[in-house]
């Protein structure tokens, strides 16, 4: 079942994001951020009620968001849990009247089989790229963007 994030959930998505992020696999959390973005949030609750999975919608400029922080449990991939986050979060984008929704991520064959397509770092506004101070990695970039037009 996919829901929007509650704030007692906060805990368990610091946790999944903090165990990808550190494996190198995304830009992990504070809590305090966490908690100040918490409506970007949804989660994937499995059948025993345990978050398995989160995904953010965040909106970045005037028709144009951003799926952040697309994490699933490893136990659970491969089930189709985090095609269906990245369909909610379109979905939201679309009830937003948001057309175009982008992403910066390591798996991009994953997203390419959802519609998105790549695209050049460089069209996206600059207040993107804000999170990418906090990044490990910055200025060394090596996430690919894909952005689908809805």
């Amino acid at each position: 079942m996919i829901r929007k994030a509650k704030i007692s959930d906060i805990p368990n998505i610091h946790s999944i994001l903090t165990h990808f992020g550190d494996k190198g696999l995304l830009l992990p959390r504070s809590l305090s951020d966490l908690y100040d973005h918490l409506r970007d949030y949804s989660v994937f609750v499995n059948e025993e009620g345990n978050i398995v999975a989160t995904c953010a919608l965040h909106i970045s400029w005037e028709n144009l968001a951003e799926i952040r922080s697309l994490a699933v449990m490893e136990q659970f991939q491969g089930r189709g849990i985090g095609s269906a986050l990245v369909e909610f979060a379109i979905s939201e984008a679309l009830t937003l009247e948001i057309y175009r929704v982008f992403t910066l991520t390591y798996q991009p064959i994953f997203f390419k089989k959802m519609g998105f397509k790549e695209v050049d770092k460089k069209i996206l506004p600059h207040k993107v790229w804000s999170d990418c101070l906090k990044c490990p990695k910055f200025p060394d970039c090596d996430e690919v963007a894909l952005m689908i037009e809805l």
